[in-house]
């Protein structure tokens, strides 16, 4: 019995194409998954849980989780300072220009910080200070310094991975 060979037609094969562009593109420019490396961000989120990384959001707020790089490595951290902000930590409490603002998603205790342990007073325009939630195991601008603007790859709020966890987070 003879086999027949069907020749894939040009217009089956332009659809094909543009749905890799459209999912290449997608990737590059609007969300790709990224997976949660170590215990940072606990108890907000665990090690191993994947995400959706808005690449397209650059426009970031006080307690935004965001995404981005340092030193080749890609961080997941919150937002605490904006520019122009003085920051200050003490007696586990935030102080943002010596007012206190709560932070209802932080479970353990906070060391005392003052932004001039920088070396600066204020957060520089196109600077932000971001920290974990597990403030006591974590490497965020305590220790490396404020983040600029440019290095901040997007915003994050979407578990996809583990199921149990499908969707967004404080």
């Amino acid at each position: 019995m003879e086999k027949k060979v069907e020749k894939l037609d040009f217009k089956e094969l332009i659809k094909y194409i543009l749905i890799i562009l459209f999912i290449v593109i997608l990737r590059i420019f609007v969300i790709t998954p990224i997976r949660v490396d170590g215990i940072s961000m606990n108890d907000t989120l665990q090690n191993g849980e994947i995400m959706l990384l808005k690449k397209y959001d650059k426009s970031f707020d006080r307690f935004d989780i965001v995404v981005f790089n340092f030193k080749n490595v890609r961080l997941i951290k919150r937002v605490i300072g904006l520019p122009g902000e003085h920051v200050t930590f003490k007696n586990n409490k935030l102080y943002i220009n010596d007012k206190e603002v709560k932070q209802d998603m932080i479970t353990k205790e906070t060391n005392d910080f003052d932004l001039s342990q920088l070396g600066i007073e204020v957060i520089p325009d196109g600077y932000y200070f971001v920290v974990g939630d597990n403030r006591g195991d974590s490497t965020d601008s305590r220790i490396i310094g404020l983040v600029s603007e440019k290095d901040i790859l997007g915003t994050t709020n979407f578990v996809i991975f583990p199921f149990t966890k499908f969707g967004t987070v404080k």
